[in-house]
């Protein structure tokens, strides 16, 4: 949410901000909206000053003076109810626009209508490490090679015992899946390796809910524009709804809603692993086969409190990305850094960029990390303050995943598959796994020669 004065200030840039992210609002009718409730205001200020007034001078008057004092406070009481009752109904639509007018796009945001506007900032593999996009000849070298038909991690996972779509169907509706033996091991050692990860850079770590009111999505910025992904509790004997997180971003925030927080303690950098839960309602006939988009998911989120100042909450932005990019340089999978553009970055989103991870039989890299810059826009909704010596400032709040599962199992499954079916566990996770590769056959080495490149 921005401050309503900003938007009174620069009414063509967050014209330009709500063209550019495709938001259906317009902007005039706010500001009526806005002029109609301030003059209510003023009129209730005025009423309330003249009771005052009379409150004061009621005692010294005449009996006579009195009746004629109490009509008029009559008609002042039936004004002021009826003025309340005007000033009820513009708040009401007032806070409804208020609660869609999107952020200002940083500078460095490309503008584009949809994903098709998103640049590549960067490149890894192993075989090339880091790449600049402009530098053609090693961007194509990324993906990885295979000298035998490859295998889906659906095909692969089901001939190792490891995946099972079907049953997962049977049981969960679609898009159900079960997780089974040394992928479970792989999953859950991913989710431990990460948070050893943040707690040595120094986040907390926590559980949040992942049942949550409707206050902690809204502010957020998931409600009002996501509300058809999110899933509701129906049978909740709460008087405000209760859902199910899609991300432990909303609870992380809310933990610090209506806080003022010191200065010196800041920044505050947490980090919480949780269940997920999205209907995907917006995505139905996308990516239906496997464990791509799916109703429920496993995710280790970061979420940093910093102070109001932009070269400080764009260090942040980057240091996010540079752990989440540390995870997937650790597992040796090919990927790609995205600057998402307008269109295709949420309202309260300032800077974004997402890291999408080599997929070979999708022949095409596929979103695994989203980090996000939000600055103010969250912690005016939630309340979110820090003490100065200048007087109280809201914070700026950025997320980012360090990993979510099951999704980047995919990447793994399929880029360190073998010609004989089998799967060589990356090395960081051959210890949570118990083994170096996984088979049909009984083995514990990695055959020789190492046909994988990210062996």
């Amino acid at each position: 949410m921005l401050d309503i004065k900003f938007i009174r200030e620069n009414t063509n840039l967050v014209k330009r901000a709500i063209l550019d992210k495709g938001i259906n609002l317009n902007l005039d009718d706010l500001l009526d909206l806005d002029a109609q409730r301030r003059d209510l205001l003023t009129e209730l200020e005025s009423l309330n000053a003249t009771k005052n007034l009379v409150s004061k001078e009621f005692p010294k008057l005449s009996d006579a003076d009195k009746k004629i004092k109490l009509l008029e406070m009559k008609e002042v009481d039936a004004k002021e109810a009826e003025v309340k009752q005007k000033l009820g109904r513009i708040i009401g639509d007032y806070e409804r626009l208020m609660s869609i007018v999107p952020n200002i796009p940083s500078p460095e945001t490309p503008i584009g209508a949809d994903a098709s506007g998103n640049i590549p900032w960067a490149y890894w593999s192993p075989q090339t490490g880091s790449v600049d996009p402009k530098d053609e000849a090693k961007v194509k070298l990324v993906p990885t090679k295979f000298d035998f038909e490859i295998k889906d991690h659906i095909t692969l996972g089901k001939n190792l015992d490891l995946i099972d779509t079907e049953a997962g169907v049977k049981t969960s509706g679609f898009r159900g899946y079960y997780l089974k033996n040394e992928a479970v091991l792989m999953q859950y050692g991913l989710i431990w390796h990460a948070l050893k990860k943040m707690q040595e850079k120094g986040f907390s770590l926590m559980t949040s809910p992942v049942l949550i009111r409707e206050f902690a999505l809204f502010g957020s910025g998931h409600f009002p524009f996501g509300k058809d992904e999110i899933y509701k509790i129906s049978n909740s004997n709460e008087k405000e709804g209760i859902y199910l997180a899609g991300t432990s971003e909303p609870s992380l925030l809310a933990y610090y809603a209506d806080k003022t927080l010191d200065e010196k303690d800041l920044p505050i950098k947490v980090c919480a692993v949780t269940p997920c839960f999205r209907s995907e309602i917006g995505s139905y006939g996308k990516d239906t086969k496997g464990i791509y988009r799916i109703h429920e998911f496993m995710k280790v989120e970061q979420v940093v409190l910093c102070k109001a100042d932009i070269n400080e909450s764009d260090k942040w932005l980057e240091t996010m990305r540079e752990i989440a990019q540390e995870m997937l340089i650790e597992l040796k999978l090919p990927h790609r850094v995205l600057n998402i553009c307008t269109g295709d970055m949420g309202a309260g989103k300032y800077k974004m960029y997402d890291i999408e991870t080599w997929m070979p039989s999708r022949g095409d890299f596929g979103e695994t990390h989203s980090d996000s810059s939000l600055t103010d826009w969250q912690s005016r909704r939630l309340n979110i303050k820090y003490k100065t010596k200048d007087g109280n400032k809201l914070v700026y709040t950025l997320n980012n995943t360090v990993i979510a599962s099951p999704r980047i199992l995919i990447a793994i499954l399929e880029n360190y598959q073998q010609p004989d079916g089998s799967i060589i566990v990356p090395e960081i996770l051959q210890t949570y796994v118990g083994k170096n590769i996984i088979s049909n056959v009984k083995q514990n080495k990695i055959p020789k020669p190492e046909l994988s490149p990210q062996a």
